[in-house]
């Protein structure tokens, strides 16, 4: 039911049994964005010190003990595709594609990525045989966490207290994690659920979403514990911008990949190379349909600011810092050109101060 594949050097992206690193301490859900609550639910599976600890000084007593133990392997595991596509036929954006999911799991210290393919099958399954087939028989779980939130089984039948009843029944201990507010210093947990991203805010998928969507980047990148990220390789446009002195990369990104609101915004970018680290360069983003030249497609283009050079087929990291003015349309070019000249100067107002 589960293909294996690897995907770079630590994490496993798993979705048959074949291959699958057991047993495991498995943190369920679906993770879209991998934010800060999301964080504190992978938590509890994490040992990698213990790993460290054994390379470091093997030959130590306590070390040789953990050395002999069937290692258990950090495993996150969720579904493919989103429950709520399977169930609308929609296709879903995401905060965090496949390929961005798999890039802040292996930051945490994950070592294992199982997908589930969320289908008829995986549906219909109760409570207690997706304990039985998925988490005790192909996954060999060890040990589990959840949010306080967790539904799963048939009709999401299953809660969070469920799941700890009956994995105890198979000696599996369950980590229940309470839900986590943001109130503008550190998470905090709590029971309550906020509609807005200021005081006590529930961290969630859905309020980041909806924080993007309103072009509130500062409140969406302190859910998420770090910038709103796109990642995109540089294609070729139509190269208006460099009619105006204001030449721009466009970039070409995951379909799934859910965009902010449109406009314009001050933006942190980093060009990736294969000889080199990751290099800083300071910008400004347009997202949208660019309608003083009648546009009729959506599109993301960054215009760098005090650089200028070949990017075609580049793969860049577009950090998003503040979100600068609406997208609109000007009466000519030449008010367009005097409008971006002020986007620039704010942008280098705004990125002048580290994040």
């Amino acid at each position: 039911m589960l293909n294996l594949s690897q995907n770079g050097c630590s994490v496993w992206v798993a979705s048959s049994s074949v291959g699958l690193l057991t047993p495991t301490a498995v943190a369920l859900g679906k993770f879209d964005g991998v934010h800060l609550g999301h964080q504190r639910v992978i938590q509890p599976v994490l040992h990698r010190s213990d790993r460290l600890s054994v390379a470091s000084n093997p030959q130590s007593k306590e070390n040789q003990q953990l050395t002999n133990q069937e290692y258990i392997y950090s495993t996150v595991v969720t579904f493919d595709p989103h429950p709520q596509e399977f169930f609308t036929g929609q296709p879903r954006t995401l905060l965090t594609p496949l390929d961005e999911k798999v890039q802040q799991l292996r930051s945490l210290g994950v070592e294992q990525l199982v997908l589930l393919p969320f289908d008829k099958e995986l549906s219909a399954l109760t409570p207690e045989e997706f304990v039985q087939k998925i988490l005790v028989e192909q996954l060999q779980c060890q040990q589990i966490s959840i949010g306080q939130d967790f539904c799963f089984g048939e009709k999401r039948s299953g809660t969070a207290k469920d799941l700890q009843l009956i994995a105890a029944k198979h000696n599996i201990p369950v980590t229940i994690v309470p839900l986590q507010t943001y109130t503008g210093d550190s998470p905090t947990e709590s029971s309550c659920v906020s509609t807005t991203p200021t005081q006590d805010a529930r961290i969630s998928t859905s309020l980041i979403r909806q924080t993007l969507e309103q072009g509130d980047i500062e409140n969406a990148n302190l859910l998420l514990g770090r910038p709103y990220t796109l990642f995109g390789v540089v294609v070729q446009g139509q190269q208006l911008g460099r009619t105006i002195g204001f030449p721009t990369a466009n970039l070409q990104l995951p379909k799934e990949k859910f965009l902010p609101r449109q406009g314009v915004y001050a933006v942190r970018v980093f060009t990736f190379s294969e000889t080199s680290d990751a290099g800083e360069t300071l910008g400004v983003m347009n997202i949208g349909n660019r309608p003083t030249v009648n546009g009729t497609y959506s599109s993301a283009e960054v215009h760098f600011l005090d650089w200028s050079g070949d990017l075609y087929g580049k793969k860049l990291a577009v950090e998003i810092v503040k979100f600068l003015r609406p997208e609109q349309k000007f009466p000519s070019l030449e008010a367009l050109k005097t409008q971006i000249q002020l986007d620039c100067v704010v942008a280098k107002e705004v990125l002048s101060v580290k994040c």
